[in-house]
């Protein structure tokens, strides 16, 4: 069985009808259920919804302590390369984006390893552009390998590969694996991937439960919030999480909601999606799946993700830079996105005391 296959019940399923007619007494009657179906879920997506937030931000808090605590894992991106081969609209890593390309080599990987070693960071995610000819399996591995000496924990971001090559990584040191659907709606994914490998949806759509297959220990999932309806991609997100724990019960989920953010020659056609959207999406990740860990990155502002802790966030980037080697190269032309500056270790330190909870960098041992 694939994902596809869930998407699919949906094809005929008329979202806006649905939303429409949910009633008060129905976001109250999914609110205080134990656990929530889809049906509940898709009450406490809806706009309507909008006006119950604060109970629902209650209850996910209620659950955030009961399972999280007040302690969250930093944890800071290593872009490697970014090379690509795919046309997506959106995305500043566009083949025909003009920005400028780079490769680390595996020195240069080592000292940028180093320098963020330094700074105390045990938990990376190691990122490519989507190009096997570029970055192939192997040039990731040696990469994950050398890492491995410093690092209890690497997760990666890469193209979608096939079990083999998932398996290699793991063999080299890598444990956890991040696949964006970026959408869900598999006609709109058509029309903004215009040429390349990443056009392929199914493909794609399958690379988490390949990566669950291949022994990864964490898998993160997450539509890119701007593309599409955010309230489908976030329904759809939440059940590919739950076919992917109950495929393979072992695992570490983690979800995670990204905005659009700017890039150079920037896509215009993003749909809106406002702060206390995001923030419904969030309470309602927490709420249908009280175990799993909620990741927010640096693209959104320190005070955001302030609002954002009580939902039990688990997962904080700090440190961050887009560009190829930016943690310890001077290099400010190979970025992704742009990111939110106020991301130091420090910045994120007094963010957290601020409202009683602590980092830490290490929640995880290799053995």
């Amino acid at each position: 069985m694939s994902f596809y296959e869930v998407i699919d019940k949906y094809r005929d399923f008329e979202f806006s009808d649905y939303f429409d007619k949910v009633s008060d007494s129905d976001i109250l009657r999914s609110l205080d259920k134990d656990k929530l179906d889809n049906l509940d879920l898709l009450n406490l997506l809806s706009p309507r919804a909008r006006k119950h937030l604060e109970p629902m931000a209650q209850k996910a808090n209620k659950l955030a302590m009961q399972y999280m605590g007040k302690t969250v894992c930093l944890y800071t991106p290593m872009y490697i390369a970014n090379y690509c081969i795919n046309e997506c609209v959106y995305c500043g890593y566009n083949i025909k984006s003009g920005i400028k390309r780079k490769k680390l080599n595996m020195e240069e990987i080592e000292r940028e390893g180093k320098s963020i070693s330094q700074e105390g960071f045990k938990h990376i995610l190691v990122l490519t552009g989507e190009s096997e000819y570029h970055s192939s399996i192997e040039y990731i591995g040696d990469a994950v390998a050398l890492l491995s000496k410093k690092f209890p924990s690497i997760g990666i971001e890469v193209y979608p590969m096939e079990v083999d090559g998932y398996k290699h990584l793991v063999y080299k040191g890598a444990d956890s694996l991040t696949v964006y659907q970026e959408t869900y709606n598999e006609d709109v994914y058509k029309e903004v991937h215009l040429n390349g490998p990443k056009a392929d949806f199914k493909f794609r759509l399958d690379a988490p439960e390949r990566g669950a297959i291949a022994g990864m220990r964490s898998l993160s999932v997450g539509a890119l919030l701007g593309l599409s309806e955010f309230r489908k991609d976030a329904f759809f997100t939440m059940l590919h999480g739950e076919y992917l724990k109950t495929n393979y019960p072992h695992l570490e989920l983690a979800y995670s909601a990204p905005r659009i953010k700017p890039f150079k020659g920037s896509f215009e056609g993003i749909v809106e999606v406002s702060d206390v959207n995001l923030y419904q999406v969030m309470t309602c990740m927490r709420l249908f799946d009280p175990h799993s860990a909620l990741n927010v990155s640096t693209r959104e502002n320190l005070e955001f993700r302030k609002h954002l802790m009580p939902l039990g966030v688990t997962k904080l980037s700090a440190s961050v830079t887009t560009d190829v080697g930016g943690h310890s190269q001077d290099e400010h032309d190979t970025a992704q996105f742009e990111i939110e500056e106020d991301c130091k270790i420090s910045d994120v330190d007094n963010m957290l005391k601020s409202i009683g909870y602590q980092y830490v960098f290490k929640d995880w041992e290799r053995f």
